[in-house]
């Protein structure tokens, strides 16, 4: 029986066939080629965005001026918390303590406020316990050697435990007037709290990217005793780190302070791993070495999305931290590998 097609048929369907297989390899490798070269921060900010585009269309008080403003306040002050873990993290450290830390400087600030004590001294003392826990925890893990996650963990517990002892396990309210005003108030229609967040964002990023020490946590985050051999002082660039977490926690629980106008020890339970999450999915690597601020924002308003839409729609709070959990553990799949991939292991 001979053949339903010619040998030039067939030839010339062979070419087809191998022209649509070229082609499909060539797209894959385009588009593996972009997503290796497009920081992983894009990636995060289009689900975003899918994110807003969904909540918009499924409940339309998402897109409410209430909600947005709400929305901005959260951010706000989880956002503040996580770019002072970003510091930690940079250098291949981390920080579980400042959850425990916002609560304790709230409660201590709060207590100086109804106190009849200025404002501005309260803010300083507060700002003072912040500055002291980071130094404690820096040299711990600079001097003693011992390893920043039982440093913190140890401070997540301890920190919590005094706030609670200062409180008796109460809550503290009749705090300040002008704390309370700012932190609800606005500007040109915008937070002040949401203003704050972006000011100490922009120093941050700024010390990050355009100093010495910033190069320096880089650097130390990406190989510690090449950067000893090169002359970096590590124990003070652990320091910068440790103080810069602790103080961005203590302003962030003086904020919430104003913001609920009440002091409770159990304010900001949880918030170190919220921010933990926010720098991971916003570009840090759990290795240290890599990792910005507006990454980092990006990750907090992410969050704060989810956060806000499961509420909005009524879905079990608890599937919030499920949604966390899979995101963090995904990320770091994937810089696992593509720093597997570097290093040429598969």
């Amino acid at each position: 029986m001979g053949s339903l097609f010619s040998p030039r048929e067939i030839v010339k369907m062979t070419n087809t066939a191998n022209l649509r297989n070229n082609t499909r390899v060539d797209i894959r490798r385009a588009v593996a080629r972009l997503t290796h070269r497009l920081p992983f921060e894009t990636f995060v900010i289009l689900m975003t965005i899918a994110l807003w585009i969904f909540l918009a269309v499924a409940t339309p008080i998402f897109i409410s001026r209430e909600n947005i403003l709400n929305l901005m306040r959260q951010v706000s002050i989880s956002a503040i918390i996580a770019f002072g873990v970003l510091f930690t993290i940079v250098i291949a450290g981390i920080d579980l303590s400042v959850g425990s830390v916002a609560a304790l400087v709230g409660v201590i600030s709060a207590k100086l406020l109804s106190a009849d004590v200025s404002f501005p001294l309260a803010l300083a003392a507060g700002l003072s316990v912040g500055l002291t826990i980071g130094l404690i925890n820096a040299l711990a893990v600079a001097k003693l050697g011992i390893p920043p996650f039982i440093v913190t963990l140890a401070g997540l517990q301890t920190f919590r435990g005094l706030a609670l002892l200062a409180t008796g396990a109460q809550s503290i309210g009749g705090t300040s007037r002008e704390l309370t005003e700012f932190a609800r108030g606005e500007l040109l229609g915008i937070p002040n709290l949401f203003w704050t967040m972006t000011v100490i964002g922009i120093v941050l990023h700024f010390v990050l990217s355009a100093t010495r020490t910033g190069r320096y946590c880089y650097a130390m985050g990406s190989n510690i005793e090449a950067a000893r051999r090169v002359g970096i002082n590590v124990t003070r660039i652990a320091i910068v780190a440790y103080m810069t977490s602790a103080a961005m926690a203590a302003i962030a629980g003086i904020l919430l302070v104003g913001r609920l106008n009440v002091a409770t020890p159990t304010a900001a339970m949880g918030y170190e791993l919220d921010a933990i999450a926010s720098v991971v999915v916003g570009g840090a690597s759990l290795f240290g070495g890599r990792g910005t601020i507006p990454g980092t924002f990006v990750g907090s308003a992410l969050f704060a999305t989810i956060g806000n839409g499961a509420n909005l729609l009524g879905v079990d709070p608890f599937w919030e931290m499920v949604v966390a959990g899979l995101l963090i553990a995904v990320v770091v799949y994937v810089d696992d590998r593509q720093k597997r991939r570097q290093a040429g292991i598969k």
